[in-house]
């Protein structure tokens, strides 16, 4: 895999005598598999024949038999940023996960840090941020979680790589 592949799916057993086999996303776009396009895998390059999301299964182009498909149990596929891109569609203020990393979070004249992580706990995604230096020299702690939502994000304009929160300070002071 090159250095910008990202993992978006393992594979799972197979299941029924067509060479189906379990799907195990790894991405919030699953709209990105459909039948013919190709990805990269750590057992080679896997076209999809047949996709089926309500199931949880997918076919692969050459591997139509049980056994044939029991040699990519557990392998695992990627993509890459680029790839990712093209083969998704975002709707007004969602973003990719990718391009919200080294963005400033900026709360009034003041940048309070970076986002270096977004993580998910139950239904709400976190910007996990690094402090600015100059907070951190006052005594703030180095990192907070700051929740993606309406309450302390403003807008968000990836181009110019910022993050305009309200309130996000009372969280860095709090933690």
């Amino acid at each position: 895999m090159s250095d910008d592949s990202t993992l978006i799916a393992q594979i799972g057993r197979t299941t029924g005598l067509w060479g189906d086999l379990k799907f195990h996303l790894h991405t919030d776009f699953p709209e990105q598999f459909q039948n013919g396009k190709t990805y990269q895998s750590d057992r080679g390059s896997l076209t999809i024949s047949d996709f089926n999301l309500l199931r949880g299964t997918i076919r692969f182009a050459g591997y139509e038999s049980i056994d044939a498909a029991k040699k990519l149990t557990n392998a695992k596929i990627y993509t890459t940023l680029e790839q990712t891109k093209a083969n998704c569609d975002l709707k007004q203020g969602e973003y990719f996960w990718f391009d919200l990393l080294g963005c400033s979070v900026k709360q009034d004249n003041s940048v309070l840090g970076v986002v270096e992580e977004v993580q998910r706990m139950a239904d709400t995604d976190y910007f996990s941020v690094k402090t600015s230096d100059d907070l951190t020299e006052q005594g703030l702690a180095k990192h907070f979680l700051l929740p993606y939502i309406d309450r302390y994000i403003v807008s968000v304009d990836i181009d110019a790589k910022m993050v305009y929160t309200k309130d996000a300070k009372d969280i860095l002071e709090a933690s």
